[in-house]
């Protein structure tokens, strides 16, 4: 009888201990959810904010016809990296603990640097490369250690944690990319500068553009059927605005 009690009782903690998992993987798959339809809305209103003030510069004659008729490819390459970025650094978020972004955001230095030395010839001075050294020997050791954010970095799994740096690594591409589009832009204009809300305006366009042909894709992540990417943008729209209700009845 004894042996028939302690069983009942360990399958009823077992299935607790189920029912308790599903919530918490429910909960971890809404929040994923809710960033990537935020993640979209959001991109839509910066075009529609770098437009119209691109729109004003140009009447303003700060912008001119020739800034305009740069070649758009670059632009194309930096939506491409901002969208990626976007993707990836949401995808990893949702699964990392808040206080383990900003130690994996320091790769972002690293990776800067490296490809800015790559990319654009730049040469740094030895305590240049020692503070980058020391960042990133930092991030190892707090990961490696026992305080809670590199508890929490080993409890969401290296795969995450690879993710997020790809992200910044991805950013990190974006802001070298965008650093060479103006050095190339003064050679054309002849000393001149491209405006910068040329450069936002456009690569802003092409993120929005690449981060819906890659909504099939985002949909699968997320878990959610692409028929029902509809309603999770109309929450996303209504999260930001802050108007409304979510279309599952929460508010």
């Amino acid at each position: 009888m004894c042996l028939v009690i302690g069983g009942s009782k360990l399958n009823k903690d077992r299935r607790g201990k189920f029912k308790r998992g599903g919530e918490s993987v429910a909960s971890v798959q809404q929040s994923v959810n809710r960033l990537g339809s935020n993640m979209l809305v959001n991109t839509e209103k910066y075009v529609l904010v770098y437009f119209s003030i691109l729109s004003l510069r140009y009447n303003a004659g700060i912008v001119t016809d020739e800034m305009l008729s740069l070649p758009k490819t670059p632009y194309v390459a930096v939506g491409l990296l901002e969208a990626l970025g976007a993707a990836t650094g949401m995808a990893a978020g949702a699964i990392l603990s808040g206080a383990s972004i900003p130690i994996l955001s320091q790769s972002f230095l690293v990776w800067q640097l490296l490809l800015s030395a790559i990319f654009l010839g730049r040469r740094y001075k030895v305590n240049q490369l020692l503070g980058c050294f020391l960042v990133a020997i930092g991030v190892i050791i707090t990961v490696a250690s026992g305080s809670s954010a590199g508890a929490s970095l080993k409890g969401a799994g290296i795969f995450w944690s690879l993710l997020m740096m790809v992200s910044f690594l991805f950013q990190a591409a974006d802001t070298v990319l965008k650093e060479r589009i103006f050095l190339k832009a003064a050679e054309r204009l002849k000393g001149g500068s491209v405006d910068l809300f040329v450069v936002n305006s456009y690569g802003s366009a092409f993120q929005a553009l690449f981060i819906c042909l890659l909504l099939p894709f985002l949909s699968k992540l997320w878990g959610v059927p692409f028929s029902h990417l509809p309603n999770y943008l109309k929450d996303g729209a209504a999260c930001f605005l802050n108007i409304g209700s979510l279309s599952s009845g929460e508010l």
